[in-house]
């Protein structure tokens, strides 16, 4: 009777949380009165879901051994045994079929947008996952398919401004993952993920600094663009500015002062302070937009 639990948990539907940066096109597109357009952004949502459990089943897969020797992960279904790796491949098989399967049914566009993903994904779990620099850029590029899954593989015009935006707060994200597992592992790090002994505080402090100001900025210059001005008929997109600083600063609190950034979904989730900026962003930005 545990084991669907075993395969539901392996699947890490916790993570789904990061696919809503697919909606972004629905909402900087005007799309929210299209019924059609709505429900293709729910099936990419679900697409990309199926597709990125994959992905953690194959890096649970292939890291199964390292997090054997985890004081956390060691407790994932494949490292304890409660799931075996040849039905973790079979399960693999199933959640990437029904992934591309439906973005198949969407447009050819969101398909190759998932397949490069998942190719991105193979290559980061066999090698790319320990080149340091390298292996953050390529967790980042994951959340801007997301983005470009919801515009391009849509049909809707993706903003280039809001391109740059996502690209640098998932390379913060990224950035503060890493510098959370040095926080927490310590001198021991290295041995539970060997790109860690390549990272040092001081590059992903300053790596983190530049990134979240870099999201900043160009979130501010997209609100004041002529591209914003034209598109949404507004130029008060500038006081939702601050809501998108309070989120950058309170998620570095955490990961500074109370050991947190080390799971982007738990932690975007669980901080009220996050959830209420969040909530507060998209309620006045979609009233400014409308």
């Amino acid at each position: 009777m545990r084991y669907p639990l075993h395969l539901f948990k392996l699947a890490r539907p916790y993570q789904w949380t990061k696919n809503v940066f697919v909606f972004t096109g629905l909402l900087f597109g005007h799309g929210w009165d299209n019924p059609e357009l709505i429900v293709w952004a729910l099936l990419a949502f679900c697409a990309f879901c199926l597709v990125s459990s994959g992905v953690y089943v194959l890096n649970d897969i292939f890291d199964r051994e390292a997090d054997r020797e985890h004081p956390e992960k060691r407790r994932r279904p494949i490292a304890s045994g409660a799931v075996s790796v040849p039905t973790a491949l079979v399960f693999l098989l199933f959640l990437w079929g029904g992934g591309f399967a439906l973005a198949g049914t969407i447009d050819l566009a969101l398909t190759s947008i998932l397949g490069t993903y998942a190719l991105i994904n193979v290559a980061y779990s066999l090698r790319l996952k320990h080149e340091p620099v390298l292996d953050v850029f390529l967790l980042a590029s994951g959340f801007v398919l997301r983005i470009l899954g919801g515009t391009l593989g849509l049909g809707i015009p993706p903003s280039r401004w809001l391109l740059l935006t996502g690209t640098a707060i998932s390379l913060f994200l990224g950035f503060t993952k890493r510098r959370a597992e040095l926080i927490k592992l310590g001198d021991e790090a290295g041995g539970h993920r060997k790109v860690l002994h390549l990272y040092n505080p001081p590059m992903l402090d300053g790596a983190i600094i530049i990134s979240a100001t870099t999201a900043i900025m160009a979130y501010a210059l997209y609100s004041m663009s002529q591209h914003a001005l034209q598109t949404h008929s507004t130029p008060h997109l500038i006081y939702t500015v601050p809501l998108v600083m309070y989120g950058i600063f309170r998620y570095m609190y955490l990961l500074y002062s109370h050991r947190g950034g080390g799971d982007p979904s738990r932690d975007l989730i669980r901080d009220p302070h996050i959830l209420v900026a969040g909530a507060l962003w998209v309620g006045v930005t979609f009233s400014l937009i409308r």
